[in-house]
């Protein structure tokens, strides 16, 4: 503690956000080694501090995410006559600290560019600041642009990732179905998806799991009477 009270306040808190975004990819699904979830602040300022300075060189922290097994198999449709051999609808994931004060249409085509040039299926840019209007239109529409990846971009302001919020004890787990699996969940309770109750695709834990329109997420609670119930949401 006496260690951590030396080092600066935003050396201390990039440590926090880089903790986050790790613990985030791999709640997706994405595969991480125990070392950068588990990094020290020691660690951290060794890889990513300036010689000069101390302070972090956000440029250091990028790096890359590949989806594991079970992750492929959730984003994989079941196969059908006319689709015998489907392919998942996910694959690498590119994460970029940027440390511009100020995003805008410049800087998120760039990002785009880069995710498109190295063929990367989607990507986070994580900024200091929210974006420029006219770069938050532009992200809107990312996922159907030419110029962009196929998995579409996420902007996450780094205030949103300085805690795991899915590690508060008022937060209950959320677990993403499968597309097989929500299918016989609504052929269990003969519902259809438009009768599940909702959640935002912009809800703070939907963005962290990176849910899309049309997933089902099954809630995990606690319960005093019957140890732990499920629920299902319906991603809009």
């Amino acid at each position: 503690m006496d260690s951590d009270r030396r080092e600066s306040p935003a050396l201390i808190r990039l440590w926090r956000i880089y903790k986050t975004t790790k613990e985030m990819c791999a709640d997706r699904g994405y595969e991480m080694i125990d070392e950068d979830l588990e990094i020290s602040l020691a660690e951290f300022k060794s890889r990513f501090s300036k010689e000069s300075d101390g302070e972090p060189d956000r440029s250091r922290m990028h790096f890359s995410a590949k989806p594991s097994t079970l992750m492929l198999a959730k984003y994989t449709d079941p196969p059908t006559p006319k689709n015998p051999d489907p392919q998942p609808q996910t694959g690498s994931l590119w994460i970029e600290f940027t440390p511009d004060e100020n995003v805008g249409l410049k800087q998120l085509r760039d990002f785009m560019q880069h995710l498109v040039t190295g063929n990367y299926w989607s990507g986070i840019l994580i900024c200091p600041k929210p974006i420029t209007g006219m770069a938050l239109r532009l992200l809107r529409g990312s996922g159907g642009l030419d110029e962009g990846p196929p998995g579409g971009v996420e902007v996450f302001v780094e205030q949103d990732l300085l805690v795991n919020i899915t590690k508060h004890e008022l937060v209950p787990k959320h677990v993403l179905l499968s597309k097989e699996e929500k299918n016989q969940l609504l052929a269990r309770y003969r519902l259809k998806e438009t009768q599940l109750p909702r959640i935002q695709v912009t809800d703070p834990v939907a963005r962290y799991l990176g849910l899309r329109r049309g997933q089902v997420v099954k809630i995990i609670r606690r319960s005093e009477t019957a140890g732990r119930y499920a629920s299902y949401r319906w991603a809009i």
